[in-house]
């Protein structure tokens, strides 16, 4: 199957959402630890859109390494599939013989998963599967595995072992696409890069309530390794080759092929 340009047109149609992200916009709300409930499932593709930098581009990055890579029958693994963005970009540039797969643990974000895929005309059937990573997780015969800002909501004592569950469902020559919030040693550099990446919030809309209440809701939930942990975990997991395909201040994309 040739291959077929991925555009951000292709993203930003599946990103529309009628619903503007404004879960911690109210002054008096409580704030305890963000969870992706009903209510941030709602909003998700907006609050995503703009809390992430370049999201749209990552996707588009994803999307053309995961034709690099994905095989005729095998499975293609979106951990952490959120609203199904990412599969259902991928859909119509892979081979339909590729069988995909989400995966996450949280109820409602599978059913706008659901509802998303119900209105797309995909080329295949997708797989929704509700899994705690915490718990362990099966997977066999992949060539691909995308795992979009996942591993940093999985506690650090489970990481390592989540990590080989992955490597062993992986085929040879497979690969497992990243991206990763990161925080860095340098405390200087930590605290700029935080700086600019709030900057970007406040562009897209976000005031400063918004952005330190989320803050608070995520300090014991999101916890970002340094890239040089992330690209360790990989390497002494089994993958041959680890490479950075993305950085942007606080945020990083990363290939390894098994």
């Amino acid at each position: 199957m040739a291959k077929r340009a991925v555009s951000l047109f292709q993203t930003h149609q599946i990103l529309q959402s009628e619903k503007r992200d404004e879960v911690f916009s109210e002054h008096d709300q409580p704030v305890g630890d963000f969870a992706f409930n009903a209510k941030v499932a709602d909003v998700f593709d907006d609050m995503v859109s703009r809390s992430v930098p370049h999201y749209e581009e990552m996707q588009r990055m994803v999307c053309e390494l995961a034709q690099d890579f994905a095989r005729p029958n095998t499975n293609l693994y979106d951990i952490g599939c959120s609203t199904a963005t990412t599969l259902l970009t991928l859909d119509p540039i892979l081979d339909p013989r590729v069988k995909f797969v989400g995966i996450d643990n949280a109820p409602d974000m599978l059913e706008k998963a659901r509802q998303k895929v119900a209105c797309k005309s995909a080329q295949r059937p997708i797989d929704l599967v509700t899994a705690d990573l915490h718990e362990g997780l099966y997977m066999e015969n992949a060539s691909v595995v995308t795992m979009l800002l996942t591993l940093q909501f999985i506690r650090p004592l489970y990481r390592e072992r989540v990590m080989k569950m992955i490597y062993s469902g992986l085929n040879d020559q497979g690969c497992l696409l990243l991206i990763e919030k990161l925080t860095s040693e340098d405390t200087t550099f930590n605290r700029l890069f935080i700086q600019h990446y709030y900057d970007f919030k406040r562009r897209n809309g976000y005031s400063d309530i918004e952005i330190a209440k989320k803050r608070e809701a995520l300090e014991n939930v999101l916890i970002p390794y340094r890239l040089e942990e992330n690209v360790l975990l990989l390497k002494e997991t089994g993958f041959r080759h680890v490479e950075v395909f993305f950085r942007w201040y606080n945020f990083c994309g990363i290939v390894a092929v098994k």
